[in-house]
């Protein structure tokens, strides 16, 4: 199953391969076979771009904030979100190779409180100051237990930032909160007494890694 951000790319990448490869048997007939296996790899390495894998969440649970993407965890540190909180959080930001899914996803139920996209910069994605200065979306959402910031981050390659959240939507674990094309990162901005799940360096994937539980008072 193919995300729908890639049906325009996907088919335009078929057209110029398939004339690609019928120039390539026209014009080099001693190199074609060759010429095909590279423009077949080129068309399942965009392929497996767009995939778009079924991750429903079984049990959904409030107080579990589930990861919003498929990637590494690369920072995970206390620091103050001046945006919007403006107070300390745990910061997790995970890293997403052009190898992994890149659909993002809402990490728990809520409302939109805020949403604001920012023009920027599309420094490499692990940079330190990609995430207040690149291309960018933030989402805050508050849920019965408290609210989490979740920020897109445009990189070095990724320059097409989608998302599909408005202030004031009510939206539910699991469902897409939006995609970014060709590699980036997503952060997650986090309560202090949040009981973190992972460490640097973990491979997560959205909708089945659970990031950290809310604490219940």
């Amino acid at each position: 199953m193919f995300h729908r951000e890639g049906n325009t790319i996907i088919l335009i990448t078929i057209i110029v391969l398939s004339i690609l490869g019928y120039l390539g048997i026209l014009f080099l007939p001693k190199l074609s076979l060759l010429i095909l296996f590279v423009l077949f790899v080129f068309l399942i390495l965009v392929l497996q771009f767009f995939r778009n894998p079924s991750r429903k969440i079984l049990n959904k649970d409030e107080n579990i904030i589930f990861a919003p993407a498929d990637g590494k965890i690369v920072v995970l540190e206390e620091t103050k979100e001046e945006e919007y909180l403006n107070e300390q959080r745990i910061q997790i930001s995970i890293f997403m190779s052009p190898l992994n899914v890149h659909v993002n996803r809402i990490p728990f139920s809520g409302v939109v409180k805020y949403f604001k996209y920012h023009p920027g910069k599309f420094l490499v994605a692990w940079h330190p100051k990609s995430s207040t200065e690149n291309e960018r979306t933030t989402t805050v959402i508050q849920g019965s237990l408290g609210n989490v910031l979740v920020r897109q981050i445009a990189g070095a390659v990724a320059r097409r930032i989608k998302w599909y959240v408005k202030d004031g939507d009510q939206v539910m674990q699991g469902e897409e909160l939006g995609f970014i094309k060709f590699g980036s990162r997503v952060d997650l901005f986090l309560p202090l007494n949040a009981d973190i799940l992972v460490n640097i360096g973990d491979v997560v994937k959205g909708n089945i890694t659970e990031i950290a539980k809310f604490k219940l008072n």
